[in-house]
């Protein structure tokens, strides 16, 4: 069979090949969304004459409208897009995620939405059924975007919002184990890294009024947590000093730096990720300095890193991976109508050969 032209400049639409091929509209669109409902020989004369006519088939998007649902889900995250696949945390987390999408054929959407991006409008416009939000502070526009399409909606350790689908763990209560940790272990001088705390390009010391101010509420809770235990711990006049940094471990180790550079020099660095104190390990080589010897390192994650770094990290761990599952189960049962449930995760203080106790004098 030979198609019949459309005729120059014409644009071809399914009632084109249907006139062609001399079926109905339902018979062409049934060869390319409902194959079983046609014989292969006529799905196959269908499909030969929208070729030749340079039909390229129902627009997937026109269609998606049709049926109410696209079979993708969103997830949004509050950096760039390469932070998805190069810090180790996310990697994790991410990797549970999409998997659950994949028992459910459901593709994944990543909408990174970094400082100083407008990405509300992208987000309002966004063909996905279901969202999940990953560590976005409550007052982000590209939040406030979401929420008005009223999706159904995860949000993943920030912003925690009454009434809605939620996984998380306990920051602050990982925090104060960390604080108490290097408490017992005999550690008057304390350095801090954390990661930003609110969305701007700063760096340097943190002080009270910033603290009070973050829009990262899962940083300011460790921060917080750490902070409580040492102010109000056992040892008298322990002196704090903080830097604020991007999470990256060369951040962390330019950080960790300044810190050292402060006297009397901390005999503790903890990093509020892994990332940062894995940063931090560097500059204590950098100094020739011995950890913990000389210096006692912690984090918070458990990312693989830890625990393979010379030496092991001491960290908290948190289950990466089982954060991902819960958050990618909840979106699949929102979309079939399930409740917006709450999963509070467990952590726990790993010790390993990074943290000692202080040398004394």
């Amino acid at each position: 069979m030979h198609a019949r032209g459309a005729g120059a400049g014409s644009r071809v639409t399914l009632q084109t090949v249907a006139d062609v091929v001399g079926v109905s509209r339902a018979t062409v669109s049934n060869a390319y969304n409902r194959p079983e409902r046609l014989g292969a020989e006529l799905r196959e004369q269908i499909l030969d004459a929208a070729r030749q006519l340079g039909y390229p088939g129902p627009n997937p998007a026109a269609r998606q409208l049709r049926l109410g649902r696209s079979g993708m889900v969103g997830l949004l995250f509050t950096e760039p897009l390469s932070y998805a696949f190069s810090d180790p945390a996310a990697v994790l987390f991410l990797g549970a995620v999409a998997r659950e999408c994949e028992t459910a054929n459901a593709g994944l959407l990543l909408l990174p939405s970094p400082p100083n991006s407008d990405m509300a409008r992208t987000l309002r416009g966004a063909v996905v059924d279901s969202m999940c939000i990953y560590s976005m502070p409550e007052d982000h526009e590209a939040v406030q975007a979401v929420m008005e399409r009223q999706l159904p909606t995860v949000f993943v350790d920030q912003p925690r919002i009454r009434g809605t689908a939620f996984v998380g763990v306990d920051d602050r209560h990982g925090g104060r184990l960390v604080g108490e940790h290097v408490t017992a272990l005999g550690h008057h001088n304390v350095g801090i890294l954390t990661p930003r705390l609110l969305a701007d390009d700063y760096v340097g010391p943190v002080g009270d009024d910033r603290l009070a101010a973050s829009t990262f509420r899962i940083f300011k809770e460790r921060f917080s947590g750490i902070r409580d235990a040492l102010r109000h711990g056992p040892l008298p006049d322990v002196r704090i000093t903080t830097q604020e940094r991007n999470n990256t471990p060369e951040d962390g180790e330019a950080g960790a730096h300044v810190l050292l550079d402060s006297e009397p020099r901390p005999t503790a660095i903890l990093g509020l990720t892994d990332q940062l104190a894995l940063g931090a390990l560097r500059a204590a080589r950098a100094r020739g300095l011995s950890v913990p010897g000389d210096l006692t390192l912690t984090g918070f994650d458990d990312i693989p890193e830890a625990a393979t770094s010379d030496p092991p990290l001491t960290t908290i761990q948190q289950p990466l991976v089982e954060k991902g599952t819960a958050a990618g189960r909840l979106l699949l049962d929102l979309l079939q109508g399930g409740p917006a449930k709450e999963e509070m995760l467990n952590i726990r203080l790993l010790v390993r050969e990074s943290s000692g106790p202080a040398r004394e004098g």
